[in-house]
């Protein structure tokens, strides 16, 4: 496991992954499914 350096320093989208490139950049990738809130479902 990883040790956490600095927190809240990229401001996240809800839908987006965030992620570190081979090069250690912060990259962003929209996800396929996600960043949406489900929907209760009626009885």
């Amino acid at each position: 496991m990883g040790t956490i350096i600095v927190k809240n320093v990229v401001k996240r989208k809800p839908g987006y992954l965030y992620y570190l490139d081979g090069k250690g950049n912060v990259c962003e990738a929209k996800m396929s499914r996600g960043g949406k809130k489900k929907k209760k479902k009626k009885r």
